[in-house]
């Protein structure tokens, strides 16, 4: 069970963005000593809502103490709806936390978390900016609606919220600790952002409040996943906080 406060070393969540379960599988095996969590997200549940149950069989027959999921669905709907979602995906084997969206209000916020599941909720997708808020019609600041909305999750009982880590340091600010801040939106120094547009450091975000950081395509896409998994690991070790 993810509680705080982590040890430098053990704040990285590989994210598993593939649509075919071998393939999530083996991604899992290579980075395993490294990873914190795996995030099991939209694509891979689509595709093969077996994959957390082969991902969890397999990596806890090699190693019990192998990371768990973090199920990435990012819930939104009525309240009684997401609140029994909440509770099915509960029963799956090492589920350790997972995502809902603020956007569906408070009461549905407290319906997943009565589901006794640890819930994470999402601020502001790390794909947006302040252009891409307008055009679904908000005209105030990122930073502004991000906050809110991580004030709401505190509020309704989430374990913590997903935000980018540029906006870390002000919700921790905001919400101390047990409060989780997870950030996706993580590239290595000098890489491109590809549709990301809020993006940090490994460090950066960490030193800012993180406890998790969020890693996909700069470990999936490399030549040595091992590797690069690794070194997010030195990085993270390596940050002041």
């Amino acid at each position: 069970m993810i509680s705080t406060p982590f040890d430098p070393g053990s704040r990285l969540i590989v994210a598993l963005d593939f649509s075919r379960t071998i393939d999530a599988v083996k991604l899992a095996c290579e980075v395993r000593q490294s990873a914190r969590l795996f995030k099991v997200g939209l694509e891979l549940f689509t595709a093969s809502p077996e994959a957390i149950e082969t991902l969890t069989s397999f990596s806890t027959l090699k190693d019990p103490s192998s990371p768990g999921i973090m199920l990435d669905l990012k819930l939104c709907d009525i309240p009684e709806t997401v609140g029994r979602a909440a509770r099915v995906l509960t029963a799956y084997p090492r589920v350790e936390l997972i995502t809902v969206h603020t956007s569906g209000g408070p009461k549905m916020l407290e319906a997943a978390v009565a589901s006794g599941a640890r819930v994470l909720a999402v601020t502001v997708l790390t794909s947006m900016d302040a252009d891409t808020l307008r055009a679904v019609g908000y005209t105030g600041a990122v930073e502004d609606l991000v906050l809110r909305r991580a004030l709401l999750a505190r509020s309704t009982g989430c374990a913590g919220v997903v935000a980018s880590p540029r906006e870390a340091a002000m919700i921790r600010a905001a919400c101390p600790p047990p409060f989780l801040i997870v950030t996706p939106g993580i590239r290595a120094a000098g890489a491109t952002s590809d549709d990301q547009k809020r993006v940090a450091t490994a460090r950066q975000a960490v030193e800012g409040g993180a406890d998790l950081v969020v890693v996909g395509r700069p470990i999936r896409d490399a030549e040595d996943p091992r590797s690069a998994a690794a070194a997010f690991v030195e990085e993270l070790k390596g940050s002041s906080t």
